[in-house]
């Protein structure tokens, strides 16, 4: 069975990726108070430590990074590097130290969001930072090599968080983490390198 690396497995969208996973691939979960296979993205050797522990793999999965909601006027240049250090290079730092642990024609996922492309009020590290990542995915796939693939899933925000969110997303359309999770499926399942799957 084909083995997958599931990096923010504890989360709302974690927990549904892994459901559309785990009865086609050995899925394992990580996160970063997982008992099992801690991981901090942000931290080089515990990133690789936890691939050192779990050997070759056929696919890597993020569904994890933090940015910084606030109003531009007051937010400093700290909280802005909170965002670029968590979900842009955390990311980054996963497919850059991940793609020698891929056995050919592997595969890497990582996550954006629609922020990206329709900013909203407080949202200026989010779209930077879902923009970056998703230059660095485009850019990626172009040299990747050994049959190496490299994606980004772009949901909107899950309707399991529209209590909390729904008043930073006025007129956006949740969807069900469930739907999002099936784009994490088509980027290992495909054969398609370098695209942004937008589930809006």
């Amino acid at each position: 069975m084909k083995k997958v690396l599931l990096i923010g497995a504890s989360g709302t969208l974690g927990r549904a990726v892994q459901a559309v996973l785990a009865p086609r691939y050995e899925v394992i979960a990580a996160s970063r108070h997982d008992a099992s296979h801690p991981v901090d993205l942000r931290d080089e050797a515990s990133v690789l430590a936890l691939f050192e522990r779990v050997g070759r793999l056929d696919a890597i999965v993020s569904t994890t990074g933090n940015v910084h909601f606030g109003p531009l006027a007051q937010m400093t240049a700290a909280q802005f590097d909170s965002g670029l250090q968590d979900k842009l290079l955390g990311q980054v730092r996963l497919a850059l130290l991940g793609q020698r642990h891929l056995n050919d024609g592997g595969s890497i996922t990582l996550t954006t969001g629609i922020l990206a492309e329709q900013p909203i009020a407080q949202g200026v590290n989010a779209t930077a930072v879902n923009a970056a990542v998703e230059g660095f995915v485009r850019a990626a796939a172009c040299e990747l090599p050994r049959g190496l693939r490299i994606n980004a899933v772009s949901p909107t925000v899950l309707a399991e968080a529209w209590d909390a969110y729904a008043d930073f997303f006025p007129g956006f359309e949740p969807v069900p983490a469930a739907r999002a999770a099936l784009a994490f499926q088509r980027s290992i399942e495909g054969v398609q390198t370098g695209q942004i799957y937008k589930v809006w």
